[in-house]
């Protein structure tokens, strides 16, 4: 018998007792006839900010009457960042979204059409629309848009509810905008919260997410919307399989609002918690590490009127379950201001059920928080609002040395320079950034008029961004 037949014969009793390859495989999802149909309602989103339009000083120039008429190839250089007096260049960005209603409503990201001046939209058959910002929520990272067409395909909503870890699910968008790509992975953990966004508890997959893929669809077997891709966690910029998506109901009851009032009001309970410790559990005789501590109430608040108490632990809220303190926010902020809720708290080790009529979270116009929190710091001469760093997002930046938290951008400047919420402050002017304390004082020192130099840590990457802060900021 040759080698060539003694190979054949082996290979006849491989497929013989494992089958076909297509059979070892047969128990994994087949995604092409849920891409087919969602494919289409995906969209694509580029935004431009537009930069300053400076009028060039006539007397500035040895020829001025020669700069108007001055060839555009020749203009550019003159209106090029660097030269003084004549603006700034545009900044654009790119990001995904979907269409939900047949007349051109779409879901997308807050971070995505934040700041724009100009919203274009592209259609997966080609076409692009100038989209019109119904509203967006900078809490929960939603955004409405709307395109003037009809007829146009969506995608039906699900429930995120229902998922559960190990589950496939499937992302669609414009990652570095290769539109309509396509990934798939499980559903690792529910609940997810992170400091800057308490009021979504995030969906944590493996599925590939990079840039371009925000607010696009995270799609389950059925091909509905369980969620809206919004963020990664990565020490280099790029996907290193941690990916977070907004819970649809979260963002559809945002969108509800939006579309209804161009704004979203949520409610307030007036409770600083934090989390309960093994340690801690024992000393106020639960039987495990479960709930939200309360540490303070807020004078006249919600929580205040009803009765509740610092040392108290929240267990339940309108029935649902506080395993940990990040769980409270989000269902308290789910809820409009004036809603009635039952609150279930743990009191030296007693039991007690608390009525509640929530009060409204105040915010300005655009969604933004009036008042920081009681840790957070008003805006300064830098033009932004900061806070320190907690314990659980010190870990997941890798335990950064120092730092703190940017936990709003009120100056045009530092906005334009590049400087967002979320960002880590590790130094100012070469000047080691420790804490809050450290941070105030560094900015006290800074001479007014004269440009600035920030280290700045975003998603485990640092860099230095540099602008000169306005007196009008």
């Amino acid at each position: 018998m040759t080698q060539r037949m003694i190979f054949s014969l082996v290979m006849v009793v491989l497929l013989a007792v494992t089958g076909s390859g297509y059979a070892r495989v047969q128990g994994l999802p087949d995604f092409t006839g849920l891409v087919e149909e969602a494919v289409p309602a995906v969209v694509n989103i580029r935004v431009t900010q537009f930069g300053d339009r400076v009028t060039p000083d006539p007397g500035a120039a040895e020829n001025p009457h020669d700069l108007e008429q001055m060839p555009e190839f020749f203009r550019r250089f003159f209106d090029a960042p660097g030269n003084p007096g004549y603006g700034t260049p545009d900044r654009q960005g790119a990001g995904s979204g979907f269409i939900i209603e047949k007349d051109g409503y779409i879901m997308t990201n807050h971070h995505v059409v934040e700041g724009a001046d100009e919203i274009i939209v592209r259609l997966a058959d080609r076409r692009e629309f100038e989209a019109e910002l119904i509203g967006s929520d900078p809490l929960s990272d939603v955004a409405l848009l709307k395109i003037d067409a009809d007829d146009l395909p969506t995608l039906k909503l699900g429930d995120s509810e229902a998922l559960r870890p190990g589950e496939w699910v499937v992302a669609i968008g414009s990652p570095f905008n290769f539109e309509q790509s396509v990934t798939a992975g499980i559903v690792s953990a529910k609940g997810r919260s992170t400091n800057q966004q308490q009021y979504v508890p995030f969906i944590q997959t493996d599925v590939a997410i990079n840039r371009g893929n925000s607010g696009g669809p995270l799609l389950n077997l059925d091909g509905e919307v369980v969620g809206i891709n919004s963020w990664i966690l990565s020490s280099g910029g790029g996907y290193m399989g941690l990916s977070f998506s907004i819970p649809i109901e979260t963002a559809n009851t945002a969108v509800s609002q939006l579309r209804e009032h161009g704004k979203v009001s949520r409610g307030l309970l007036g409770v600083q918690v934090g989390a309960v410790t093994r340690e801690m559990a024992e000393a106020l005789d639960l039987d495990r590490p479960v709930g939200a501590l309360v540490n303070d109430v807020t004078e006249g608040s919600a929580a205040d009127k009803a009765g509740i108490q610092p040392g108290d632990v929240i267990l339940k809220f309108e029935g649902a379950t506080v395993e940990a303190w990040s769980d409270l926010p989000p269902l308290v902020g789910s809820n409009p201001p004036g809603t009635k809720a039952e609150i279930l708290v743990s009191r030296n080790g007693r039991e007690i059920e608390f009525n509640v009529e929530l009060d409204a979270l105040e915010s300005d116009e655009d969604g933004n928080l009036l008042s920081a929190d009681s840790e957070g710091r008003q805006s300064n001469a830098l033009g932004l609002q900061i806070e320190p760093i907690s314990d659980d997002m010190r870990r997941s930046l890798g335990n950064p040395e120092g730092g703190v938290v940017v936990t709003q951008v009120e100056s045009d400047a530092a906005y334009r320079a590049g400087i967002r919420r979320g960002d880590v402050i590790l130094m100012i002017n070469n000047q080691k950034i420790d804490d809050v304390d450290s941070f105030e004082d560094a900015v006290k020192s800074i001479p007014e008029g004269k440009a600035v130099a920030l280290r700045v840590m975003r998603e485990g990457v640092t860099q230095f961004i540099a602008y000169t802060p306005s007196a009008e900021d």
